[in-house]
């Protein structure tokens, strides 16, 4: 699965090994050094996904994911440093899909970015599940769109795939680490991930967010969906 990605970093080895790898796989490429400039690319032509770096001179990261997620759904991958933990969580928040831990695999963000673009695109290894229903909540993992009540609803591409995966297993409770894995793909990662993305879909799927009725916690384990009954 190829598509046009934008690299952001203000590190020209970096871009150029990044530009490589991606290139390899068969991706359009266009790099930024600075968060203006990437916001100026994207604004020209929007690419289909975005691998940002959250440490930018002028404009930083965290405020380049804000801005394009105000008026964008293009995935997002970013890279953060070790040391970050608190920035990765905000810039989930904010709606990144994915990120990467510098020092990286320049492989793993290849292969990270293709998962990425798989799902954004709707190709997955199993067979298409059509529409999800409850109570007014309606997914079509086809179209890969989602409604509330009749009124469509935002969603990243991995608040999508957790959602779909909620909705096709209700009543049964999954750990962190087993949505990690069966979400995401990953065999280990900051499992706040996983809390950020819950947090996210309340907001947007539950009437008091607060006081979830969909996605419950079940404490000592992780989520469960339970609907609407």
């Amino acid at each position: 699965m190829s598509g046009r990605v934008l690299v952001v970093d203000d590190d020209e080895t970096v871009r150029d090994v990044v530009r490589r790898y991606l290139e390899r796989d068969g991706h359009e490429v266009v790099v930024a050094g600075d968060g203006e400039s990437a916001l100026q690319l994207v604004a020209k032509q929007v690419p289909d996904l975005v691998v940002l770096d959250l440490m930018l001179p002028g404009i930083d990261g965290l405020e380049v994911c804000r801005r394009l997620r105000q008026r964008l759904s293009v995935p997002i991958v970013m890279l953060t440093a070790l040391g970050e933990e608190e920035d990765r969580v905000v810039g989930l928040q904010l709606g990144a899909d994915d990120y990467v831990t510098k020092p990286f695999s320049p492989r793993e963000l290849a292969l990270r970015v293709g998962s990425v673009l798989r799902r954004a695109k709707g190709v997955s290894a199993g067979p298409a599940m059509g529409e999800l229903l409850d109570g007014g909540l309606r997914l079509d993992t086809v179209a890969r769109s989602a409604s509330l009540n009749g009124a469509p609803l935002a969603l990243t591409t991995r608040e999508f795939d957790l959602l779909v995966f909620f909705m096709v297993n209700p009543g049964e409770a999954f750990s962190r680490p087993q949505l990690l894995e069966r979400v995401w793909g990953w065999d280990f990662g900051d499992q706040s991930t996983v809390t950020v993305h819950v947090r996210r879909l309340r907001e947007k799927i539950e009437e008091d967010p607060a006081n979830p009725k969909r996605i419950v916690t079940v404490w000592g384990v992780g989520y469960r969906f339970d609907g609407t009954r």
